[in-house]
């Protein structure tokens, strides 16, 4: 029996020096098209990753939990002790930390996806042709999937631990999630390129995301006045915390124009960086393989 295929079915890509952005319809239609192929592929890489990442680990999927709890638990213990005031969070401000720094950790995990999927690829980009976003699709995959099993359990804490009835504010938490998980994604494809070749990137990502979270009304009341309400308002990380918590929790919400002028950016951005991403990504790889 025959096996060998026809050499004419075969798809055949062809490289020139020629930049892709000199033919924008044909660039976009690949990008596209790349994204479509790679959807098998990133699921066998999620199944992956997700078994490796919980098979040696004793208290296993636990660990799906544990960021956000530990973020939380050190701003709960100083506002016990009347060291921290929050300001008026109209919640239980052990619930109003956990969704904070529940969203905030989406938000960090979303900006380090790109290079730490990237990353993990090195050796199948340098040996193997296949569609790069792949690796990304996959990684943002254990995101969503982290992102799904946090808020259902900061929703079973809402209704029956704190007794807070759900609305039908809730109908629009999962827009308040997107554009959580968008923006940071958007942040992490410009910032790949160079944390590839730069390893000093990821360590900054993660000592800067500390300061950041002191800039954003994460564990406090957003501010109106002074340098602290200043910096919350031109944190473009402000409105898409507060608004999503607010639609998680039944919360009024204030921000909701800026919130629709951050959320809109993300997208453009997030597209944007992807563009990027695959212009550059060639030349990256081929300097990793010399």
């Amino acid at each position: 029996m025959n096996t060998t295929s026809d050499p004419a079915e075969l798809p055949v890509r062809i490289y020139t020096p020629e930049s892709p952005v000199r033919h924008p319809g044909k660039f976009l239609r690949e990008m596209f098209r790349d994204l479509m192929a790679c959807r098998e592929l990133a699921w066998r890489l999620f199944v992956r990753d997700f078994s490796a990442a919980y098979r040696q680990s004793y208290l296993g999927y636990f660990w799906m939990f544990v960021p956000p709890l530990i973020a939380a638990l050190p701003w709960i213990f100083l506002s016990s002790q009347n060291i921290l005031s929050g300001g008026d969070t109209g919640m239980p401000y052990a619930l109003f930390v956990l969704a904070g720094t529940t969203l905030w950790t989406v938000f960090i995990e979303a900006i380090n996806c790109p290079i730490n999927a990237l990353n993990g690829g090195r050796s199948m980009m340098s040996k193997i042709n296949f569609p790069r976003e792949a690796l990304i699709v996959a990684q943002l995959g254990q995101i969503l999937l982290n992102l799904v099993i946090r808020t259902v359990v900061l929703l079973a804490l809402l209704l029956f631990v704190f007794k807070i009835p759900v609305g039908l504010h809730l109908a629009l938490a999962p827009l308040g999630l997107a554009a959580v998980l968008i923006t940071g994604l958007a942040i992490g494809l410009w910032v790949a390129p160079v944390g590839m070749l730069y390893g000093d990137v990821s360590k900054a990502v993660n000592i800067g995301s500390i300061f950041w979270m002191i800039l954003t009304p994460v564990v406090y009341v957003p501010k109106t006045t002074g340098l602290i309400g200043f910096l919350a308002t031109w944190n473009p990380a402000s409105p898409i915390i507060t608004t999503a918590r607010a639609w998680l929790t039944g919360q009024p919400h204030e921000q909701i124009v800026p919130f629709l002028l951050v959320s809109g950016a993300g997208l453009i951005f997030a597209f944007l960086g992807w563009a990027l991403l695959r212009l550059t990504l060639p030349m990256i790889v081929e300097r990793m393989g010399g």
